[in-house]
């Protein structure tokens, strides 16, 4: 018994995976700022340090949502701050809770299922 791996495939499949996983950490960072839960003064952190990474290595894909303003951890680990709501009406601290385990937690999942499907289906290499 032999076995012909079609490496072109396995290419095609993995560039798909890519794709989604970049398209679906860009849906994530989309729907944070639609659900406004940021705090947000001036709109900085939300638009100006807030960016979506992917990197592979290997045969691991990662993606990070990614809040590079020096304020932005005090701000996430201290939900008990009186936030200004005026520009986001659900500001408040640990904003990404809903999509790791509240009721948005299958967000990413369910979006890179679609993504990669129809990368898939695309048929680009």
């Amino acid at each position: 018994m032999s076995l012909k791996l079609n490496m072109q495939e396995i290419k095609r499949l993995n560039n798909s995976a890519i794709r989604a996983m970049e398209q679906t950490v860009d849906a994530l960072q989309t729907e944070v700022r639609t659900a406004q839960v940021m705090p947000y003064d001036n709109g900085d952190m939300q638009n100006n340090d807030t960016f979506a990474e992917t990197s592979v290595r290997g045969h691991e894909i990662e993606s990070r949502l990614i809040t590079g303003s020096v304020q932005a951890r005090r701000l996430y680990y201290h939900p008990e701050y009186n936030f200004q709501t005026v520009n986001n009406p659900n500001a408040g601290g640990k904003w990404l809770e809903p999509w790791i385990d509240g009721e948005k937690k299958d967000f990413a999942q369910t979006t890179f299922n679609t993504l990669y499907k129809k990368e898939v289906e695309r048929g680009d290499a």
